[in-house]
């Protein structure tokens, strides 16, 4: 269908350590548990009121993996652009149909930016692996517009 758009963008915080598995044709794969929060306050008593909702977020990126597997942790706050997917398997117990709705990083429309606390920089990792910046280093293909904004 032409006109369409599968795209994902979020913000939160991982929920556990990521978890770094091999696929049957050796390349590995990561998988994220990412939280995202809203609050707002009940108008009708005052009390303020949170929501989270989790995310299943995979990476097939080997690079990108490697990069996962090293810099981020329980809690590591990151910006994620990936795409929506939901796969249909098999309960081997019950032998019932199940889905999993998951964020997929890969190709070249998503990204991973590690968002740093006080005092550190954000980076960010692109799909393709050709662009890895930091908020303080340009890197020399977004040197070539000189458009001030």
């Amino acid at each position: 269908m032409a006109g369409s758009l599968n795209k994902v963008l979020l913000i939160g915080r991982l929920g556990a350590d990521p978890e770094i598995k091999q696929m049957v044709n050796g390349k590995n794969v990561a998988r994220l548990s990412l939280a995202t929060s809203q609050s707002w306050k009940d108008k009708s008593t005052g009390e303020k009121k949170e929501k989270t909702e989790w995310h299943r977020i995979v990476v097939f990126n080997e690079g990108l993996v490697n990069v996962v597997q090293q810099y981020l942790k329980k809690g590591s706050q990151v910006y994620i652009e990936g795409q929506l997917s939901t796969r249909k398997w098999k309960d081997e117990k019950t032998g019932t149909d199940k889905y999993s709705t998951e964020i997929l990083i890969q190709g070249y429309n998503s990204s991973l930016t590690m968002l740093g606390g006080p005092g550190q920089s954000g980076t960010s990792i692109s799909q393709d692996n050709k662009k890895i910046d930091s908020n303080n280093d340009i890197a020399q293909n977004d040197l070539d517009d000189e458009i001030p904004f």
